[in-house]
């Protein structure tokens, strides 16, 4: 037992992405860590599942996000060869659209800014290149020989099996109900107990507005649906296949995948930021007939042999904050806990980086990635 008389270094409440990366970082560095998470180990019920998320570095959402992804796929790298599992595949990636569109231009000035390897293709070279897509006359697109997709199941999984190989105690099925300041670190309640640590790590994923309504960050949540589609002809020209973002005249944003999980297992698609606000409780998990036309008519524009039956569909949340960029700080009343929220849609690929921010500000108070576009003090209002 430490001088505090703590019972454990560092508290991790969730254990999702985020929290199952700061789990494992901190357990490397040899604290003493709890982990608490309210479902099973790499659960379907919040934002880390679903099969496949996009990883690239061409970044349109803002050039600023580059330093971190470049440090995120030396991470992936680490993971995957450290718990001998497939976590992430490079597949290259196609980021198309009208010119002047953020999906294709915000990524061509990501990428002159960092010098990222990338080429731009006019409509014919892209149907030439990849001949499945029918690309819009007058879009062009962004290839990026860098981009691919993480397996967000099997990250956590890894994540949490190492951080359990590092010496963390892991508990799952346990709800935490509150936390408070106790003796210069904190103590945190569930329905088996109380637990003491120094500090506390906050992942909350969907669950934000409920645990975190004293930051002061309005957060929304919105649901979004993942369909498995059969294309016309089979799977086998959609194997070898990038990843793509498309944007059309109106700004509207799908985004794919190969096909990665065999003859039936068909190509995830998906609207990106077209969402019902909800909350955990009260997120409608059918998806309806109508919901499934409008994606097989929508992909079908781009890839026609994707207007085919839909095997599968399932929901996940988006946790939003209002500018979409994350929040990673600490709490502004209480130093002793850290928080990372507001994910937005786009931050699996930063999961083993912000696993490392979050264990450099719980151990240090400091971390020398840049992080203060992620400071919740501006979007809060006074």
């Amino acid at each position: 037992m430490n001088e505090h008389n703590w019972a454990y270094d560092v508290i991790v409440v969730g254990l999702g992405g985020m929290g199952s990366a700061a789990a494992y970082h901190l357990a490397a560095r040899g604290q003493r860590v709890l982990g608490l998470e309210r479902f099973t180990p790499a659960h379907d019920k919040g934002s880390s599942h679903g099969g496949s998320r996009i990883i690239r570095q061409s970044y349109f959402e803002d050039p600023a996000y580059v330093p971190l992804l470049l440090r995120s796929y030396e991470l992936w790298e680490k993971l995957a060869h450290d718990s001998g599992r497939d976590v992430y595949r490079m597949t290259g990636g196609l980021f198309l659209g009208p010119p002047a569109c953020l999906t294709v231009a915000g990524s061509l000035r990501a990428s002159r800014q960092w010098g990222l390897a990338h080429e731009v293709l006019d409509a014919r070279e892209i149907r030439s290149r990849f001949p499945n897509f029918t690309p819009s006359v007058g879009d062009i697109a962004l290839y990026e020989a860098k981009a691919g997709f993480a397996r967000p199941e099997l990250t956590v999984q890894a994540h949490l099996a190492l951080a359990e190989n590092a010496g963390a105690t892991l508990q799952f099925g346990e709800q935490v109900l509150e936390w408070a300041e106790s003796a210069g670190g904190v103590a945190v309640r569930t329905a088996r107990g109380t637990y003491t640590a120094g500090r506390l790590v906050i992942c909350p994923g969907a669950w934000a507005p409920q645990l975190l309504t004293e930051f002061g960050v309005p957060i929304t949540i919105e649901r979004q649906v993942l369909y498995w589609l059969d294309p016309v002809g089979g799977t086998a020209a959609y194997t070898d296949h990038p990843i793509f973002i498309d944007e059309n005249a109106s700004g509207m944003q799908i985004y794919g995948f190969p096909a990665i999980d065999g003859p039936r297992g068909g190509v995830k698609v998906a609207f990106f930021r077209k969402g019902v606000e909800c909350t955990p409780e009260t997120i409608d998990r059918r998806v309806h007939p109508h919901e499934v036309r409008e994606m097989r008519e929508r992909v079908g524009q781009l890839l026609p042999a994707l207007n085919g039956p839909c095997l599968h569909s399932a929901t996940c949340m988006y946790s939003n904050t209002p500018d979409q960029h994350f929040v990673i700080a600490r709490h502004p009343e209480c130093a002793q806990v850290i928080v990372a929220c507001g994910f937005s849609g786009h931050g699996f690929k930063f999961v083993p980086v912000v696993g490392e921010i979050l264990a450099d500000l719980a151990i240090d108070g400091a971390t020398d990635h840049s992080i203060s576009l992620f400071d919740p003090s501006r979007l809060v209002t006074t």
